[in-house]
């Protein structure tokens, strides 16, 4: 049951599912993309459906998305979102704890949940012809989860300790949990997915309880059906388990504070004696598909892929193979988010290159590319090879259906996906400097180092 916080280099396994987004509007009741045969829809109580044919295969993906993440913990109570998502698993009235996970396993499917920080996802993949039965579970928990505190106390000590495997036993995760907290000192943002450890300690029955109640209901819900299944019989079958939840309320408003403007570049730096691999990266606040102005998410999107998408990018090109300063370097833009969102440049120094020569190496790389402008042979290959890994990840069922999830509950349309090819194709070369220029300044950017124990440090400045 992962949590899907990235860090600098971890989030470019991501990229793929994540280009899928796109900006606009909240789509229409109902809405088809004649090309990919998908179909959007929603029932009585106001559960979006989304089916996404796909009929290589005799199987399904089935995905309940939750619009709460993280970034909708109440303050001092961070990591409920994913203490639920945990919670989730322990049964109903109905289906007393173990018996959904084993019934999917018995069927010889695969099951999971994650958490971010705009949402909250549990899927399944299976046979086509046991859906029925998958959507009478996930709708039961809808509704139906029963706790009690000797089965949420145990779980508690099992995300602390997850908390204590994944980030206080891991550097270069407290390196970005403390550069996630300077780049969002204001937004929720800077609070970590799995929540501060002395707030945990204090989530109870009643925490989670509150929570579900308020977010895990149908108006607040998307459920997207990937496979070889056609509308009519998916929407049916949906009918007839989560069409009978009745809607609760409206959906909830999710209202977060807006992060200001930053005004002055923060240095990070982290030193520990388990490091043996120094790692540098540098953060900027950004705008995503949901708050960007038209066209400016795509920029983003192309622009990381320019600077840091591979051997052939600008920076791996100037620090690894020129300036061999660097042994491997990369740019990431995580445009799917309701808010602000971040855009990274990460790099790993050459031995004996100091972090800070690595960083004026990075930023004089991004300064001479903002004074320039690409080639247009260069910017046409590189949006080329944007949209074919977009269109290869869509290979994976699983992947195709998240990618339309992710959309949806971060505010974005059906449409908006479709649409997508068209406007990365559309971004320019002047496009692309501009961005470089307006939004890479340093002062918009935390930059983390993490080295040895022992190592001269940096300490931080602002």
């Amino acid at each position: 049951m992962p949590m899907t916080q990235p860090g600098a280099e971890a989030i470019a396994a991501d990229h793929a599912a994540n280009t899928a987004a796109a900006k606009a509007a909240a789509g229409a009741a109902k809405a088809e993309n004649a090309a990919a045969g998908v179909i959007h829809s929603r029932l009585a109580n106001g559960l979006e459906i989304v089916v996404i044919p796909d009929r290589r295969a005799p199987v399904v993906t089935h995905m309940i998305w939750y619009r709460n993440g993280s970034a909708d913990d109440p303050v001092g109570k961070s990591g409920i979102a994913h203490f639920l998502e945990h919670l989730m698993f322990k049964g109903t009235h109905a289906h007393p704890q173990g018996e959904f996970s084993n019934l999917v396993s018995e069927l010889g499917g695969q099951e999971n949940a994650f958490t971010s920080y705009d949402y909250t996802a549990y899927f399944q993949r299976i046979g086509k012809e046991h859906l029925g039965t998958l959507m009478e579970f996930e709708a039961d928990r809808m509704i139906n989860l029963v706790l009690s505190d000797e089965v949420v106390g145990p779980e508690r000590e099992v995300v602390l300790e997850e908390r204590r495997m994944r980030t206080e036993n891991d550097p270069s995760a407290q390196l970005d949990e403390a550069v996630q907290a300077a780049l969002f000192p204001h937004h929720p943002y800077g609070t970590p997915i799995i929540g501060w450890g002395h707030e945990i300690e204090t989530l109870g029955r009643e925490d989670a309880l509150h929570y579900y109640r308020r977010f895990y209901t149908p108006e607040n819900a998307v459920l997207i059906v990937a496979g070889d299944i056609d509308f009519e019989t998916a929407r049916d079958l949906a009918e007839k388990s989560y069409g009978r939840i009745p809607a609760r309320d409206d959906a909830p408003s999710r209202r977060r504070p807006r992060e200001p403007e930053p005004r002055a570049h923060r240095l990070v730096t982290l030193a520990d004696e388990k490091v043996e691999q120094p790692t540098q990266e540098r953060v900027f606040l950004v705008p995503s598909y949901t708050t960007a102005a038209p066209g400016e998410a795509e920029t983003l999107e192309v622009l990381a892929h320019v600077l840091g998408g591979g051997p052939s990018s600008v920076l791996y090109d100037q620090l690894v193979v020129e300036q061999k300063v660097a042994v491997n370097a990369g740019a990431y833009y995580m445009g799917s988010a309701l808010d602000d969102t971040r855009f990274w440049v990460y790099a790993t120094p050459a031995p004996g290159v100091s972090l800070e020569r690595l960083d004026d190496a990075i930023g004089a790389a991004l300064d001479k590319f903002a004074a320039s402008e690409i080639a247009e042979a260069d910017l046409k290959r590189a949006k080329n090879r944007l949209v074919a890994e977009a269109v290869y990840a869509q290979d994976s069922q699983v992947s195709l259906a998240r990618w339309y999830g992710e959309s949806l509950a971060t505010g974005l349309s059906v449409e908006d996906v479709a649409a997508w090819p068209e406007r990365i194709d559309a971004v320019t070369a002047a496009d692309l400097t501009a961005a470089a220029r307006k939004w890479l300044q340093k002062r918009r950017a935390v930059t983390g180092f993490l080295q040895p124990e022992g190592e001269d440090q940096a300490g931080l400045a602002a």
